[in-house]
């Protein structure tokens, strides 16, 4: 181990890093209340303010993967699609294997110009929690609380409500509902069996009805639906810590444009569709598995400096009156000023223990780990 990767697995480097990302999102969430009188003014300049607030927060991720981290990401495309992204909106559908996933969908959406205003479909309960939720609200995510009798009036209302959005912004949909796991799979083609559909060997079933709506609802706005599957070189399996940790993957990302008119607007015809869809991602993976590599040129966008930028002014302004504050305590030669700094340290760094916690596979949603649910597509 060098001495700077020695430097980057310290606890304090960390703290500092956990530190800039949750005061400066705090800021960037009260920036993003003070924007709601100008929703009544103009919507649309209230939305373009808010994509560029979002991207101070997203991007410190990005940031820390791309540049931290050091992890390089090869893209597996067709040539003659690579000039559209970033130049329409489009549904990405991700295959939902890894912890940090989520974070390679941001930088996918990083390097062709889209971070600020992309997408997704989340569960309700994250629009109450601070920073990332409370920035999803105000760039207008689409929540859902996985009763569908309730999500497809309210999700399709919020897909609506996208179609005059005023950048372009890509749409970032986890067909398999839940993260991947043995136990998840094993009870995912239990119901495969069931129903009389193919078994996947690296998937779980596609939810065929919260992909129809998003596909019904965005038709004519949506150019195309991205088919994407992610792998990372060697077997690994990277987690949010090793990222903090400074710990340097390869990803390989496998991405295929497919013309939204292309897919069924009946509800079963595109439900067929996408279950052979997921079919072609389990053979992908299993081209990946036997070849370390997908099918296809590779044509890798290269990292773009913004989100390095956007970290170090966030680091120079709040690092700056800490370090003052520090000094102060110190020379102030008080121990109770000290001792409580000390604990609110150790009360952070469990804080972000506990924040990185909740990305591991292990502790995901048991959503998926039970037959009924699976079953209601």
């Amino acid at each position: 181990m060098g001495l700077l990767q020695l430097l980057k697995s310290q606890l304090l480097c960390h703290l500092i890093i956990c530190y800039v990302f949750l005061v400066s999102g705090l800021i960037i969430n009260l920036l993003q209340l003070c924007t709601l009188p100008l929703w009544l003014l103009s919507k649309q300049l209230a939305r373009r303010v808010n994509i560029r607030l979002a991207y101070c927060i997203s991007s410190q991720m990005v940031a820390a993967l791309e540049w931290w981290s050091g992890t390089e990401c090869t893209l597996y495309t067709d040539p003659e699609s690579y000039p559209l992204y970033g130049n329409e909106n489009a549904i990405v559908v991700l295959n939902h294997s890894y912890e940090i996933d989520f974070l390679c969908g941001w930088t996918f959406c990083e390097r062709f110009g889209v971070l600020g205003s992309s997408k997704v479909l989340a569960k309700k309960d994250l629009a109450y929690v601070p920073i990332i939720g409370w920035m999803w609200y105000f760039l207008e995510i689409v929540f859902c609380k996985r009763k569908w009798e309730e999500d497809r009036r309210t999700v399709s209302q919020s897909l609506q409500n996208l179609r005059d959005y005023p950048e372009k912004y890509w749409f970032l949909l986890y067909c398999e509902g839940t993260r991947f796991t043995p136990k998840k799979h094993q009870i995912s083609m239990q119901v495969a069996e069931s129903k009389g559909l193919p078994k996947l060997k690296y998937h779980l079933l596609p939810r065929t009805k919260g992909f129809w709506v998003t596909v019904q609802n965005l038709r004519g706005t949506a150019a195309a639906v991205y088919d994407s599957t992610l792998n990372f070189r060697n077997n690994e399996a990277p987690t949010l810590l090793d990222i903090l940790n400074g710990k340097k993957y390869h990803a390989d990302l496998y991405v295929r444009r497919i013309p939204l008119e292309m897919i069924p607007e009946d509800e079963a015809e595109c439900a067929a569709w996408l279950h052979k869809l997921y079919q072609e991602k389990d053979s992908f993976q299993e081209h990946y598995t036997q070849t370390g590599c997908f099918p296809g040129p590779v044509v890798s966008p290269p990292r773009r400096p913004w989100t390095l930028i956007n970290w170090l002014f966030w680091c120079s302004l709040l690092l700056y009156p800490l370090a003052l504050l520090l000094t102060q305590l110190i020379s102030s030669g008080s121990i109770l000023p000290i001792l409580a700094s000390v604990a609110l340290c150790s009360a952070g760094s469990l804080g972000v223990r506990w924040m990185i916690g909740q990305t591991e596979i292990n502790r995901g949603s048991s959503y998926g780990n039970t037959k009924a649910p699976l079953n209601s597509n």
